[in-house]
């Protein structure tokens, strides 16, 4: 038997792909033939469920709203995510903050928050006060699911027919999730959330709950949250005797506080009830017999005119305290006690102070708005004035209120300079001649270059050059990265608000706010620790324990060099003495400070600071029209002057770091009268130790002995009594 020769390998490889193509073509056969089948089986059973005419338009719809609910689901989903995390926390405490604020002196000044009083339930409250609400804000409360369509497109409607926003369409709900979860910003995320924020709320609350704390958060004007603290701030009762005048007037406050708060404006404030009255009727929840006595009779709100709440400062205190309480200082207390650094006589005399300088000056300056920060070395703030008017605008310019500095911000460049070149002293040459960044050549106020000069005279000259010049040297040739090393001191220092990077940004040309400016002037006043400023001196619970200090829970931190504090203030000393802060000096009193001016004349600052206190102002318009060739060194220098001369009445004078004579230790009131405290010697004498009405009181005395005096004398009748601000300020602004 003859034994077969071995298949070479080759020839099995081949056979072997002979083998295997076969088969894939004979398995893509029949899996073609098995789908042909299944795909005609699947047909023919499809023709079963055919449908034809207005069936088949009702399957169509029906699957492309299937289709379109199930995407539309998902971006709903992607849109409530971020409404639903606000509700992680304890929620229904994160508000629940209800803060007294007492002045330095330990005197109630104020309340912000919430009138915490669990003892009063929903129906302790009248009737009327009820009705009114739902009447104004939802009538379809107790119908809708949290969002009330019906009551929406009506709002629409009403408002279209009167050309502008004359009714809400938010409900009772939806204001509701905005008050516990959300700001005011007016943006479509924030209405997306608060919508979301409503049926969540509908789902976890009863509607009796809702309701009842809605009327315990709405703001109502005054400091007042909710209708027990409003009933209470503008009436003087309980909510439970309200009268249906007086719950129309409150129902009133719910959309516009501000705008219908009886104490600021009565007359508005029952035009505005009788609508509320009127919507009562039309709602059908009272007849028109029954509400013709509230109509011939309306609310009158108790007389607050002798008493001045300084609103611009609690608003902002009440901001720091919340930020507090959200960093868990106070651990789980809700009802506070915050003793405040507030001077309520130099607060008073500040809001005088520049009314007056406006009534008198603001025409011929074309100035409409000033703000004015006074603070101790350390931060602790002691006067806000954000406005002129509290009562026509709550923006507070002082703390919100971003405007270029213009030179009052060169200071930081000098800084920087003279931090990263240490051989930089008062005494160093510097050039003013021409440089240019670019195309960007700045000018002097000139229009001149004075050639060499110390760098003392190039800060009190406030020569326009040299900083940018600086801006240069302090980036080994770079401008940008020198301006980058003067943001982060400008930030170091305590300036927040960020930057805007430009090649004028050495001369202001970034934004800042006055009371951050204020407090990095501090930071020279205090010899070189930030000073962030802070309204909480000391904070109490209930039950009157002390449960936060800021000099125990905030420990200082030094930012710049002793060497450069020494220097920058003798220099910043010079610029009162000598340069454009002349009209900021007060007699027998150091004074150093920068004043400055913008572009245009649009904004106009002097901030400043002696070794007790720092001061900033600024005065401008708000919508950024220029003013009429006003200067750092005009009106803010004076206004400055103005305040700070009543500010340190009875204190111990302290020197300024490297500016001052280092044993000055006196007292402001020891020295022989000046003239301005001959006109005002209740203030001068009684400024720091009084109470706010005591100071009026004696005040008003002082100034009417003197009217008397001058009709001794002259055989005139004595004139009306009038603030001691008021006169000195006529006199001050007479100084050339």
């Amino acid at each position: 038997m003859s034994q077969q020769p071995p298949i070479p390998f080759t020839t099995r490889i081949k056979r072997a792909a002979l083998w295997f193509d076969a088969w894939l073509n004979s398995a893509l056969f029949q899996s073609g033939r098995g789908l042909a089948a299944g795909w005609g089986w699947y047909s023919e059973k499809m023709r079963c469920l055919r449908f034809r005419g207005p069936l088949r338009g009702i399957l169509d719809l029906t699957s492309e709203a299937t289709t379109l609910g199930v995407v539309g689901g998902i971006v709903m989903l992607a849109l409530a995510l971020p409404a639903f995390r606000e509700t992680e926390d304890d929620w229904l405490k994160t508000q629940d903050l209800a803060v007294t604020f007492l002045d330095r002196y330990g005197q109630e000044v104020g309340r912000r928050g919430l009138h915490l009083d669990d003892s009063y339930k929903l129906e302790d409250f009248p009737d009327y006060m009820i009705k009114a609400a739902l009447a104004t804000e939802d009538r379809r409360f107790y119908d809708h699911w949290g969002i009330d369509p019906i009551g929406t497109f009506r709002a629409l409607v009403v408002n279209a027919q009167g050309g502008g926003v004359v009714q809400g369409g938010s409900s009772i709900t939806q204001q509701l999730a905005k008050n516990l979860f959300l700001t005011n910003e007016r943006s479509l995320e924030r209405k997306i959330k608060e919508a979301f924020l409503a049926i969540w709320l509908e789902f976890h609350l009863t509607k009796d709950e809702i309701l009842k704390l809605y009327l315990d958060r709405a703001y109502m004007g005054g400091g007042a949250h909710g209708v027990v603290a409003a009933a209470d701030y503008y009436f003087g009762k309980p909510a439970k005797e309200l009268t249906l005048a007086e719950s129309a007037m409150l129902a009133g406050l719910f959309k516009a506080p501000t705008k219908y708060a009886p104490h600021v404006n009565l007359p508005a404030a029952r035009a505005r009830a009788n609508e509320v009255l009127r919507n009562m009727v039309e709602a059908g929840f009272l007849t028109e017999g029954q509400i013709q006595t509230a109509r011939r009779n309306p609310a009158t709100p108790i007389n607050r005119e002798r008493e001045t709440t300084p609103d611009f400062y609690l608003d902002w205190a009440f901001e720091q305290v919340k930020a507090l309480a959200s960093q868990k200082k106070f651990g789980n207390e809700r009802v506070l006690i915050v003793k405040t650094p507030l001077d309520t006589a130099l607060q008073r005399h500040t809001e005088e102070t520049l009314e007056n300088m406006l009534r008198q000056h603001g025409r011929q300056y074309k100035a409409g708005q000033g703000a004015i920060v006074v603070m101790d070395v350390d931060g602790a703030v002691r006067t806000i004035v954000g406005g002129r008017d509290y009562g026509q605008s709550q923006f507070n310019r002082a703390t919100g209120g971003l405007r270029q500095p213009g030179s009052s911000f060169k200071p930081f460049v000098y800084v920087a300079a003279m931090t990263t070149n240490p051989k930089l002293r008062p005494n160093s040459n510097v050039v003013d001649q021409p440089i240019c960044l670019g195309n960007w050549c700045p000018q002097n106020y000139g229009r001149s270059f004075s050639g060499s000069m110390s760098l003392t005279s190039a800060l009190a000259r406030s020569i326009n050059s040299i900083p940018v010049r600086m801006s240069l040297e302090i980036g080994k040739g770079n401008a940008k990265a020198g301006r980058a090393v003067i943001i982060d001191t400008a930030k170091r220092m305590g300036l927040t608000h960020p930057l805007t990077d430009s090649s004028s940004l050495p001369i202001g040309a970034a934004e800042v706010t006055p009371i951050d400016m204020a407090a990095s002037y501090a930071v020279f006043a205090n010899g070189g620790k930030r000073a962030d400023p802070y309204a909480a001196w000391e904070v109490r619970n209930s039950s009157g324990e002390i449960i936060y200090r800021h000099d125990r829970d905030t420990p200082p931190k030094q930012v710049l060099d002793t060497r450069v504090v020494h220097d920058m203030n003798f220099m910043l000393n010079k610029v009162v003495e000598e340069g454009t802060g002349k009209r900021a000096a007060l007699e027998g009193i150091p004074v150093a400070g920068k004043t400055g001016t913008t572009n245009g004349y649009k904004d106009a600052w002097f901030v400043g600071f002696t070794g007790n206190l720092v001061a900033s102002v600024w005065y401008g318009n708000d919508d950024s029209s220029p003013m009429n060739d006003m200067t750092g060194g005009t009106l803010p220098a004076m206004t400055w002057h103005e305040v700070m001369n009543l500010a340190h009445q009875n204190l111990e004078i302290r020197p300024i770091p490297g500016a001052s004579p280092a044993n000055a230790s006196r007292v402001a009131s020891a020295k022989g009268p000046t003239a301005d405290q001959a006109q005002a010697p209740a203030q001068a004498f009684l400024a720091g130790t009084l109470s706010r009405k005591s100071y009026e009181v004696l005040g008003g005395i002082g100034t009417l002995f003197q009217s008397v005096d001058r009709s001794v004398t002259t055989g005139k009748a004595p004139e009306a009594p009038r603030s001691s601000a008021a006169v000195d300020s006529r006199r001050q602004v007479a100084m050339p």
